[in-house]
């Protein structure tokens, strides 16, 4: 029984040695939340507006039964402007949370945020709205 108790002992150390081991993050990888320039969609918020109205597909479900809401997706713009890491933060079901993702996962390539005047990995976060379009009486 004791030497049970010395090898879970053990087996616990030694986890928790390799859990204590610090993560380095070389700065090149570092995602920002705050950036000295902002990054920005090409020609602006009205353009990025004008592309969410022209290409998020209201999914069929979400119509059916009713579903509005907003949808709040984060992703990373990395320094040359692409778009990755897209995850849902909050979503309202119906297949909205997928249509805007692929939506995100689409958009064209933003002029990435600056810090020292370097490009750098920015994180945004984007609320989408989804609403049905109201019955004229």
């Amino acid at each position: 029984m004791k030497r049970l108790a010395l090898l879970l002992s053990a087996i616990l150390l030694t986890n928790m040695a390799f859990c204590q081991e610090e993560k380095k993050v070389s700065v090149d990888d570092e995602v920002f939340v705050v950036v000295e320039e902002q990054a920005e969609f090409p020609g602006g918020l009205d353009s990025m507006y004008a592309y969410i109205v022209k290409n998020l597909k209201y999914p069929e479900l979400a119509k059916e039964k009713g579903i509005e809401g907003r949808v709040f997706v984060q992703f990373v713009i990395e320094k040359d402007g692409s778009i990755s890491n897209v995850k849902i933060l909050r979503g309202i079901g119906g297949g909205c949370e997928e249509a805007a993702v692929e939506m995100i996962k689409n958009m064209p390539k933003w002029k990435p945020g600056k810090q020292r005047g370097k490009p750098v990995r920015f994180q945004f976060v984007l609320p989408i709205k989804f609403e049905l379009p109201k019955d004229k009486e």
